[in-house]
């Protein structure tokens, strides 16, 4: 398990799917470009978060889309591991030191969820249009690196 860091993300998988299906203007594009634009902001996974997320995929598109961006994806996140029966992105953040969560789950993200997580985690879930529009990388940067904030230091699109 990892230390804890606000630069640290998991996307759920209605989010990561959201991303791919729903085009350049959806909530979860803004967002989760945030985390590709960062080279010291991650993207935190484990392996059920990223099958769940393909067989929405596969579901929704086809089995080669679905396919193809787990391929990508694995290789623009840091993979974690957490056991079979735990919800996917909750283990994700936990057991891979995310401080924030993306979801589109009402239920995850209510008052009665976050009381009983903030005992055990410091962890923020909120939908990707509250994320994208409170996302501050300039204020966020010296809280995890040092020196003055560089700007964005890569392609989202790459």
């Amino acid at each position: 398990m990892r230390d804890p860091s606000p630069a640290r993300v998991v996307a759920d998988a209605d989010v990561l799917a959201a991303d791919l299906l729903c085009g350049p203007d959806s909530d979860a594009r803004a967002a989760i470009d945030h985390i590709r634009r960062h080279s010291w902001v991650t993207l935190v996974a484990s392996d059920h978060l990223l099958a769940d997320a393909t067989a929405v995929i596969a579901d929704l598109a086809d089995d080669a889309l679905a396919a193809d961006w787990r391929a990508r994806v694995e290789a623009d996140c840091e993979v974690v591991d957490h056991p079979a029966g735990d919800h996917p992105a909750l283990a994700s953040a936990y057991r891979g030191g995310a401080q924030q969560l993306l979801s589109y789950d009402t239920e995850l993200r209510s008052a009665r969820t976050s009381a009983s997580l903030n005992r055990h985690m410091a962890l923020s879930i909120r939908p990707p249009d509250a994320f994208a529009r409170l996302f501050d990388p300039e204020s966020l940067y010296p809280v995890v690196e040092d020196g003055e904030y560089p700007g964005p230091d890569r392609d989202p699109r790459a």
